[in-house]
């Protein structure tokens, strides 16, 4: 039987947040899903009885061998359709993640392989997070550099860009900040200010919660 569409949620859930932190905790967990944390509690243990899940010693939850080839089937499915929206039905890139977030539950084997086959089998969605293989075998997760976080002198080659905030990605499209794109690091003003970059040859002044959302390879 398929795992219900709150599972998949629940297991893709998981998947991001220990890419991201390295770390997965009920609590976190409860704020990623925007649920209370009784709710989550119960979903884990829920997890935990079908084998998808295990509570470690310190009591942060890891996914089994089925819990990460589960996940990985929907973070695949939710990334093909993001690309497909975006390259072939022309959805803006700060709009396909909730459409997926949809569609990606009544995706079939069969025209998923058609879709993949159709974009030319892509590696990366608009937002450029990995899209992984059909079997998961040696898919990488792991998130390069943020911007926020490289030297004054240095350039960032814009890798990845995260998709939780649809308003955010407006303004870092405007700004050029996509994928593909070179920033130059001026400077991080002191006492949480912003940190100053050129994009394009334009000076742009980012917050930095949206410094954070920008990823790459340092140059």
């Amino acid at each position: 039987m398929s795992p219900s569409q709150a599972v998949e949620d629940y297991l893709k859930a998981i998947f991001r947040l220990d890419s991201e932190t390295g770390v997965v905790t009920a609590t976190a967990l409860a704020s990623r899903m925007g649920v209370a944390g009784p709710s989550a509690t119960g979903m884990l243990h829920r997890l935990q009885a079908a084998g998808l899940v295990v509570r470690a010693e310190d009591h942060s939850v890891v996914l089994t061998d089925s819990g990460r080839r589960t996940a990985l089937r929907v973070v695949r499915r939710h990334r093909l359709i993001e690309t497909f929206l975006s390259t072939v039905v022309g959805v803006p890139w700060h709009e396909v993640h909730d459409e997926a977030e949809v569609l990606e539950h009544a995706l079939s084997d069969r025209l998923e392989a058609r879709i993949d086959e159709l974009l030319g089998y892509p590696t990366r969605d608009p937002h450029g997070d990995p899209i992984p293989p059909v079997d998961g075998h040696g898919h990488s997760e792991a998130w390069p550099n943020r911007l926020l976080d490289v030297p004054p002198g240095a350039r960032l080659h814009v890798e990845r860009v995260s998709d939780e905030d649809p308003a955010a990605l407006v303004h870092l499209a405007e700004l050029g900040l996509v994928p593909g794109a070179e920033v130059q690091v001026e400077r991080l003003d002191p006492f949480d200010g912003p940190l100053w970059v050129e994009v394009d040859g334009q000076r742009h002044a980012l917050g930095r919660p949206l410094a954070r959302m920008v990823t790459g390879s340092v140059r």
